[in-house]
């Protein structure tokens, strides 16, 4: 029996039997805007399970009752999960909308002005009150070379220095 089989076979068995739970978000600094365009992926079932626990009410991410309130709730879900602070200032961060794609959705927020990134601390508790082991992994740019973080319920932020 092929190798490549027995591990297909054995991952195929993990995924079924052993969910993994991730987001990755991606900051990213323009300097034409000075605002950090971020970008988060997420699996729209795992936030549909997450803003039903927030709500108390039953969610359907892909055929919502009412869109509006969908988009209010993922709203406000996201700016209370994430925090961006740049040089020692904490920038506000404004929700632009989502995109589906198969199994997950592109969600993006845009920061208020900062000067160039130095230092960027960055925190990010999106479904970490929902899964044991969810993990969020935050990409932060300035230039083309990201600086990474990956966090969870022991580390729900982390700093990363930036060389300009």
């Amino acid at each position: 029996m092929p190798v490549h089989f027995i591990l297909t076979a054995i991952l195929g068995w993990m995924v079924n039997f052993h969910p993994f739970y991730i987001s990755l978000t991606e900051a990213r600094y323009n300097s034409d805007t000075q605002r950090f365009e971020i970008a988060q992926r997420i699996f729209w079932d795992d936030l549909e399970e997450a803003l039903a626990g927030e709500s108390g009410e039953s969610i359907n991410f892909l055929n919502p009752a009412d869109n509006v309130t969908l988009e209010k709730m993922v709203e406000d879900y996201l700016l209370k999960n994430n925090s961006l602070e740049v040089n020692g200032n904490i920038l506000r961060l404004s929700y632009l909308g989502f995109e589906v794609e198969e199994d997950a959705a592109w969600f993006y927020l845009e920061s208020e002005k900062a000067k160039r990134p130095k230092e960027v601390r960055y925190k990010n508790t999106l479904l970490l009150k929902y899964f044991e082991g969810q993990q969020n992994i935050v990409h932060v740019y300035s230039g083309s070379k990201p600086k990474s973080l990956m966090l969870d319920k022991r580390k729900t932020e982390g700093v990363v220095k930036l060389v300009n």
